[in-house]
């Protein structure tokens, strides 16, 4: 069985701790759009969501609201994502085979991606979405400039990212007692020496972190709308 596995419990510091996985997008919390998208994927049986320890009541009057039928739990998240993530791994149903994580703030991912995750999976020890930078990128130390990188080998990197649940516990649980914590799922399985593989995301999968965020993601729900309405 494949389960996503959904991180929405951050408080959103840099939005000014308001819950930003509620913030409303279009009309509807940023949450919402998130879910949908794993709901409507045939890919996904099952969602898990990690959510603040203030918040588990909203986020689950949110999933009954909106119907979202895959659902099967909502649990607590943790201080850090990477805790909130383990929190969940720890929900998962015993018939778990794979499992998507997967950002509750980057609610533009698209059912299309959500399936070339899974089923790139084949012969890999993981899958991750992302996107070639399109930026010069320069290593800096303090303000000086030490090098600039070759933009063509970088990529910067999206969720969801797709791992055997087996494989992903026990990366999780070696992180836990080496007390490592990682920006992304993925690093815990490569300092393990696990084999990942890279996918075309989409530059619109954005993580909504800054008010400069909601412009842009206001923008892209007026585009998508147009599209459908053509």
């Amino acid at each position: 069985m494949n389960v996503a596995l959904i991180a929405a419990a951050g408080i959103g510091r840099r939005m000014g701790g308001q819950g930003k996985q509620y913030l409303l997008l279009g009309g509807e919390p940023m949450l919402a759009h998130t879910l949908r998208a794993f709901e409507s994927c045939s890919a996904v049986q099952q969602i898990v969501v990690a959510a603040g320890g203030e918040d588990l009541g909203r986020c689950r009057e949110l999933v009954k609201h909106y119907k979202f039928n895959k659902v099967r739990q909502v649990v607590e998240g943790g201080r850090e994502r990477q805790d909130s993530i383990y929190n969940g791994l720890r929900a998962l149903p015993e018939q778990t085979k794979v499992v998507a994580v997967h950002d509750g703030a980057r609610p533009f991912v698209t059912s299309a991606v959500i399936e070339d995750c899974f089923s790139g999976l084949d012969g890999w020890d993981g899958v991750i979405a992302g996107v070639p930078a399109k930026d010069t990128l320069k290593r800096i130390e303090g303000e000086k400039v030490v090098e600039t990188l070759d933009r063509q080998d970088i990529w910067q990197i999206q969720t969801p990212q797709v791992f055997p649940a087996d494989l992903l516990v026990k990366a999780y649980k070696k992180a836990g007692s080496d007390g490592f914590y990682g920006t992304d799922d993925a690093v815990l399985m490569e300092r393990l020496g696990y084999r990942i593989r890279i996918i075309m995301g989409s530059y619109e999968n954005i993580k909504i972190t800054t008010p400069d965020d909601v412009v842009i993601a206001e923008a892209i729900l007026e585009k998508r709308k147009k599209t459908v309405e053509r």
